[in-house]
């Protein structure tokens, strides 16, 4: 089969490699569609992210949908030609966080295209059947393939505790923001304020259907916040950025006895951040890593109609333009939403 892998930092190379074997309890996937993560930039800018070093050549792409074309011994519930999911990182489901249910915090974690695991810009893959799930018939493997990233956002939105009718602010614009409003729309949120200082990023969350969009390099947060609540604040503040002056945008916002989610990573984690402002207000903090437990309702709210994930796509590429596609998120990130490869045919 073919694959894209990773040689060195800013070298990908096509190659012909062996096509996997389907293992027992494994699925054997024909990947149709691959979606470019920042991880999948970040890797391929820096050879790195912490403490995860690229140090043998690697296949990069997690955010993948495709067709079943073989199953391994002791499968059930699956058919060759279904279209599927696969969840990303599988655990050991043997240590106190799987039996708890918390398996994304298990210790033993593997998760595809992190150092040393291959991921999915290739044409087929070999995978856990419990952790593949079939797509609904109207939803189709390029929707599939946007299914991880969307469930970050419904993943955010649960945690924050959205509920019909309440004020969500949403810190930050890029693809992870623009799926944490849509999930936060599906929960029965009335009104959804998300924030930016990239002008094309709020034109793709107005379109999506952010009730504001707000370029806070250019206008004050604060007081459209207290415009629109009336001084109250909003319900619930979910930061996909990470940084002090979000967090602190996000304490200001946020009701008294609100909610604050911290998704964003900061680029070193170390933040300043006025807790007396916090504790005055009585605000509950919570984070999220990754999700757990939410592909399903994902699909669900795919199907349903709920989610129309198409319009967080902002550029599509071919396989075989696959280090070209890398440059260009690389070089363009102020104008990339979120970029998708085709892999099949």
């Amino acid at each position: 089969m073919k694959a894209a892998i990773l040689k060195k930092i800013g070298k990908i190379v096509i190659e012909d490699i062996e096509k996997p074997k389907v293992q027992p309890g494994h699925v054997l996937i024909k990947i149709d569609y691959v979606g470019i993560c920042g991880s999948d930039v970040h890797y391929y800018e820096h050879g790195r992210i912490g403490d995860f070093v690229v140090e043998k050549p690697l296949i990069l792409g997690h955010e993948c949908s495709g067709v079943i074309e073989e199953l391994g011994d002791g499968v059930t519930g699956f058919g060759v030609g279904d279209k599927v999911v696969p969840e990303p990182g599988f655990a050991c489901n043997i240590c106190d966080f799987c039996k708890t249910g918390k398996y994304n915090l298990c210790e033993e974690m593997t998760f595809m295209a992190t150092p040393p695991i291959d991921g999915a810009f290739c044409e087929y893959v070999s995978y856990p059947a419990d952790m593949v799930f079939k797509l609904p018939e109207n939803v189709t493997t390029k929707e599939g393939a946007l299914i991880e990233p969307l469930a970050i956002g419904i993943y955010a939105a649960k945690r924050g505790g959205v509920f019909p009718g309440a004020k969500v602010l949403v810190l930050g614009a890029g693809c992870i923001g623009l799926v944490t409003m849509l999930a936060a729309k599906a929960y029965g949120a009335s009104e959804v304020v998300i924030t930016d200082v990239l002008d094309n990023r709020l034109k793709a969350a107005k379109n999506l259907g952010a009730d504001f969009a707000l370029n806070t390099s250019q206008k004050n947060l604060h007081e459209l916040i207290a415009d629109t609540t009336g001084d109250a604040g909003v319900d619930v503040v979910i930061d996909c950025v990470g940084i002090s002056p979000t967090i602190n945008d996000a304490i200001d916002s946020c009701k008294k006895g609100g909610t604050i989610v911290l998704v964003g990573m900061g680029s070193d984690g170390n933040v300043n951040i006025n807790m007396n402002r916090a504790i005055s207000k009585e605000i509950d903090f919570t984070t999220i890593f990754r999700y757990r437990n939410i592909f399903p309702t994902a699909l669900k709210m795919v199907s349903d109609g709920k989610i129309d994930i198409n319009g967080i796509v902002s550029r599509s590429f071919d396989f075989d333009e696959i280090g070209k596609a890398m440059e260009f998120v690389m070089n363009n990130k102020q104008d990339v939403v979120k970029a998708i490869v085709k892999i099949g045919e």
